[in-house]
């Protein structure tokens, strides 16, 4: 009896954890793997990559004999310090667009998490079957390889001197440069109040900027205080413009009696390289039906940037801003290759827009 119970005892627990794993999807996970369907092998695919288990996901491909491991893993887990290094796979999202018994065209739309927020990229992967099993066919990605060549450097900098190392970040010996909101404009949306405008550095040092607002209500009391964050390029140098959006999520226009704004700005030293140029640019809508200004940014100098965030201005007939919206760039910006981007416009906005002006803030390991 004293062997039996145990035996019995583990035989019952084995068929509690079988049936558990049944009723939890254990043979479904099984079949998924499998790639039974072209939806259920794109799943499969993309769990390996949330899992980042590469050699399990390359296994999964049907063109391995054209596709090096290691390009098809940069292409999804990024390199050379980009935005992409830093994200991973948060969600997914899988749907059919055409399927035959022998091939398939599937789209998924990856939702990366990193530190600036979620980054969703949508993508059309075309399959085949092979015997019992569909194998996907990843587009063999065109990843840039910079030529040896030597870029003059040219650009203008700003030193700043006169400081000791115990002061304080943002101690200043000196006057602040003189930096001034040229335009401000109150819009509501349905998530609230958003102001958008623009600034301008008039003098002849660079400046590290902010902008803050307040709104008052009819007895001028505070109905809320918020700042532009990230969506402003906050190192103007001399003459330079930035739009800026701050956002008051909830809040009513009818509310606001009046709005109290408040720009700071403090000398810094700065340099005019990278030059990242801003090409190619158009507003079309992506494959989901959204409504983006899309163009290339080019990276003019000779060292790398590794995340680049742009920053969008759009104007109506007056030249009005009506409104801002700001994004970033996954991959690193190498020297003199173009890198597409993509920022949103909404849709009763878009047809309002005249003309746009682009900016672009940098940030690289080297510098910051």
């Amino acid at each position: 009896m004293k062997v039996v119970l145990p035996i019995l005892i583990a035989v019952m627990t084995a068929g509690l954890i079988g049936i558990a794993w049944v009723q939890s999807g254990g043979v479904a996970s099984r079949e998924i793997s499998a790639g039974r369907t072209p939806e259920e092998a794109v799943e499969a695919l993309m769990r390996d990559v949330q899992a980042r288990n590469w050699n399990s996901a390359y296994s999964r491909l049907a063109n391995t004999n054209a596709l090096e491991k290691q390009d098809f893993i940069r292409d999804l887990s990024g390199s050379n310090g980009s935005l992409r290094t830093y994200s991973s796979l948060q969600s997914f999202t899988v749907w059919p667009l055409h399927a035959t018994d022998q091939e398939a065209t599937m789209r998924v739309r990856m939702t990366w998490s990193s530190a600036i927020g979620p980054l969703d990229e949508v993508r059309d992967l075309h399959l085949q079957r092979e015997n019992d099993a569909w194998k996907v066919l990843w587009p063999k990605p065109n990843l840039a390889k910079v030529p040896p060549q030597v870029i003059p450097v040219n650009y203008l900098r700003w030193d700043v001197i006169g400081r000791t190392l115990g002061d304080d970040w943002g101690v200043q010996n000196v006057d602040p440069p003189n930096v001034r909101i040229t335009s401000m404009n109150a819009i509501e949306r349905p998530e609230g109040v958003v102001l958008v405008g623009e600034l301008v550095n008039e003098d002849t040092v660079p400046a590290y900027v902010s902008v803050n607002a307040t709104l008052l209500s009819p007895d001028q009391t505070t109905i809320d205080q918020e700042s532009s964050f990230d969506t402003i390029a906050h190192t103007l140098l001399p003459r330079q413009v930035s739009p800026y959006r701050i956002d008051f999520p909830g809040v009513r226009i009818k509310q606001v009696k009046n709005v109290r704004m408040d720009v700071k700005a403090l000398l810094v030293a700065a340099s005019a390289d990278p030059v990242i140029a801003v090409t190619d640019q158009k507003i079309e809508k992506d494959a989901l039906g959204a409504i983006l200004l899309r163009g290339n940014l080019v990276n003019q100098s000779g060292q790398n940037v590794d995340i680049a965030q742009v920053v969008a201005a759009y104007y109506d007939a007056n030249g009005k801003v009506i409104w801002v919206s700001n994004g970033y760039v996954d991959q690193a910006l190498l020297p003199q290759v173009p890198v597409p981007f993509g920022v949103d416009v909404p849709k009763d906005i878009a047809p309002k827009v005249q003309s746009y002006h682009v900016v672009v803030n940098h940030y690289s390991r080297n510098n910051g």
